[in-house]
């Protein structure tokens, strides 16, 4: 970058201009008021530098994440050249005195550093044991002795200029950090980068010093890339600051440290949304549950080990989407796998049944990685075929009953298992004490039937996701909630790895199981405070013989009349239907097509009569046909050819869209626009238009924020071949 483009980039604090004979210690990339309408400020900033901190790949799409390996704290050493801040930043009281307020938001912001790695509570630097909290302490020493003779560094982390009184010491928070890059074909194997990270809460500021190794191989900061995130208040308002230090000494690699103008507006945009969103997610960090540096370096080997499935995929599904989906959650388990082997201190590879496995792929490369499993779908794939015998597929129904259970097996996977989502814990606890699960809701499906919504403070997808939870801690288990990084809205798994209970209570924890799973049906559990009824006999051997019996279900459900009671553990479950039925109108009776055909039609006619001239000069009158809009035409229906309409995708328009050599249809968006500045901006987006064969879907208008109302019609008329008798038999028969 040239010298005249670099002064172009920086606002100086107060700094000589570049080029001079003064050295510049530091400046200021970017700079920018954040509107705080909801009073969240200070503490919704140090939330945004918390996201920055450990989930970098937020912002940075070019980075695959964080992992923190130690915390502590610690203070600055006293120094002749102190300064008054930069930042107006939070404000300290009385010199050596810090306030109850101060101490209050230092506790705050420090909440997710205490917690330690993302994935891993209270657990920083699990894996290495204690030698990263050690490193950070000698890192932290030999960098606080160097500071003495570093004036321009101790006044940049404190925030000053030269030439002021010093601060009162006061204690700041130090975090070890490991950067991960995220790998690609044209960088495969990318280094972490480490870095520590100075948080000084009460004047506001957070600094990023990076980490290189000396000729002895210990960690020493690196002066060069230095970056300092600031919050400041001037005059009632706020504003966020990215500064650096020694700007000739930044050096972008694209990656972990971007250009300086990246850092002054896109970071800096992100920063100062984050800080005043007040909006919780209520889920996990991405790969909270695993490691993040081996999650991204067995990711890339598995993509390019089977990224060629795109190219033969056979299914009419996306091949992309799936495949790499499919990639990315046999990356998550092979490194939860390896993880539980290394707690467990064992070597051999777990066993797995994927219940509703689909096209099978998952079931393909968790074989192919070593590990022994199966996978069972009630309907046969196409796919299968190609993926050799050493894939295990099986065709059938999985019913929750006494046949469907698996005690030799480690692990049950769900994968968008559908109905059979709440039913994976309920037959991993009673398969055996040993058998563990792992689960990926998508549709919302109770014990029997669809899942009924109880809380309106929730949305469906965090309600559904609380209630398998709910199931999981009812059969027993300790169950663990983390998000995959997949292309997909519903990302989030639960994991149940562990047991609450000692296997001489598996008992009792089956009648637990047995009460919640007819609760769910409504049935009587009998007085409050009154034991269950034992079990009998035949049930209390079925539960020796497995570890994970259901005698008290299997005993209870013996007395109903039906003849495959004594198997079933609750009456009306019903697997899937084998072949899926085409719900596209394609399916209905070719009579009722044409029934509804004609009558549309000869609407579309009751028109007025035109007059034209044929090419013999003789008149003749012809009909072109009127415009109706769909709610017109449903109007003109019978009440049971629109209930019949109803039960298929699309109904009505689906039906005469399947008829396109018959009718044309046009769908407008119209409404009336407001713009908050008055100014009409219309002229700077193009008319979306989606087409699909002679039907074509436009908007009149451009959708603005700060529409007051807009509605949907869709406008129907005869195709131009269909506009005489003739023509329109002849189409409506093709």
């Amino acid at each position: 970058m040239t010298l005249t483009r670099r002064a172009v980039e920086l606002r100086h604090l107060g700094a000589p201009p570049l080029g001079s004979s003064v050295r510049q210690t530091m400046a200021e990339v970017g700079r920018k008021a954040v509107c705080d309408p909801g009073a969240l400020l200070p503490g919704g900033f140090w939330e945004a530098v918390g996201v920055w901190l450990e989930r970098p790949q937020v912002a940075n799409k070019r980075l695959c994440g964080a992992r923190l390996e130690a915390r502590r704290s610690a203070v600055l050493p006293r120094a002749e050249a102190g300064g008054p801040r930069t930042s107006a930043g939070p404000q300290l009281g009385t010199a050596g005195r810090v306030p109850e307020e101060s101490r209050g938001r230092r506790a705050a912001a420090t909440a997710p550093l205490l917690a330690g790695a993302p994935g891993q509570p209270g657990k920083a630097g699990v894996e290495e044991g204690d030698v990263p909290a050690s490193e950070l302490d000698s890192l932290w020493s030999d960098f606080s002795r160097s500071l003495c003779g570093n004036r321009e560094m101790l006044a940049f982390l404190a925030g000053s200029r030269a030439g002021s009184r010093p601060e009162a010491q006061h204690e700041l928070d130090v975090v070890l950090r490991t950067v991960i890059l995220k790998s690609s074909p044209h960088r495969p194997l990318l280094a972490p980068t480490r870095e520590m990270v100075v948080q000084d809460v009460l004047n506001g500021t957070v600094t990023f010093l990076p980490l290189e190794d000396d000729d002895e191989g210990n960690l020493k900061v690196k002066m060069s890339n230095v970056y300092q995130i600031q919050l400041s208040r001037c005059r009632e308002e706020w504003f966020i600051s990215v500064l650096i230090f020694c700007p000739e000494r930044w050096h972008p690699d694209g990656i972990a440290y971007p250009k300086l103008t990246w850092l002054g507006e896109e970071l800096l945009t992100k920063l100062a949304r984050w800080s005043v969103e007040s909006g919780k997610s209520g889920f996990k960090s991405t790969l909270s549950l695993i490691s993040v540096l081996k999650y991204s370096r067995a990711y890339w080997a598995l993509k390019e080990k089977y990224k060629d499935m795109v190219k033969v995929w056979p299914e009419v599904t996306d091949p992309e989407k799936f495949v790499y989906e499919d990639v990315a959650i046999a990356t998550y388990l092979l490194i939860l796998w390896e993880e539980e082997r290394a707690e467990r201190g064992v070597t051999a590879k777990q066993s797995f049944v994927d219940l509703g496995c689909g096209n099978g792929l998952l079931v393909h490369i968790l074989s192919s990685e070593g590990h022994p499993g199966r996978g069972i779908d009630i309907r046969r794939r196409k796919i299968w075929d190609m993926y050799g015998p050493q894939t295990r597929l099986e065709e059938g129904a999985i019913t929750p009953n006494d046949k469907t259970l698996f005690p030799d097996v480690d692990w049950l996977i769900g994968n968008h298992s559908d109905e059979l989502t709440p039913w994976i814990p309920v037959i991993a606890a009673r398969s055996s004490y040993n058998c563990r699960f792992f689960v990926l809701p998508c549709c919302f499906f109770d014990f029997v039937g669809k899942y009924q919504r109880r809380q309106s403070g929730k949305t469906q997808y965090r309600e559904y996701l609380d209630f398998i939870t709910e199931v999981g801690s009812t059969c027993g288990f300790h169950v663990e909630e983390d998000c995959l990084r997949i292309p997909s809205t519903k990302r989030v798994c639960l994991v149940g790895k562990s047991r609450t209970y000692p296997p001489s209570r598996e008992l009792s924890l089956d009648e637990q199981r047995t009460r919640y799973i007819n609760s769910r049906r409504g049935c009587p559990l009998g007085p409050p405070g009154r034991e269950p009824a034992p079990a009998s006999p035949q049930a209390a051997a079925s539960s020796v013989h497995h570890p994970g019996g259901h005698g008290a279900l299997h005993g209870a459900a013996g007395h109903t009349p039906e003849a495959r009671a004594s198997e079933l553990w609750l009456l009306g479950f019903q697997p899937r239907e084998k072949a899926q039925r085409r719900r596209n109108c394609a399916a209905l009776p070719r009579d009722f097509v044409d029934q509804v055909v004609l009558q549309v039609a000869h609407l579309l006619l009751g028109g007025t009569q035109l007059t034209g001239s044929s090419p013999s000069g003789t008149l003749k009158t012809w009909n072109r046909g009127e415009s109706l809009s769909l709610a017109e035409v449903a109007s003109e229906l019978d009440r049971e050819t629109l209930q019949r309409l109803k039960r298929e995708c699309g109904g009505l328009q689906t039906l005469l869209r399947n008829n396109h050599q018959v009718f044309e249809g046009k769908a407008f968006w119209t409404g009336e626009f407001t713009f908050a500045t008055g100014e009409n901006r219309s002229h700077r987006r193009k008319s979306n238009r989606k087409q699909n064969g002679n039907w074509s879907l436009k908007l009149s208008k451009p959708v603005s924020a700060g529409f007051s109302c807009i509605t949907l019609t869709v406008v129907l008329c005869l195709h131009p071949a269909a506009r005489s008798p003739t023509g329109l038999g002849s189409c409506g028969r093709h």
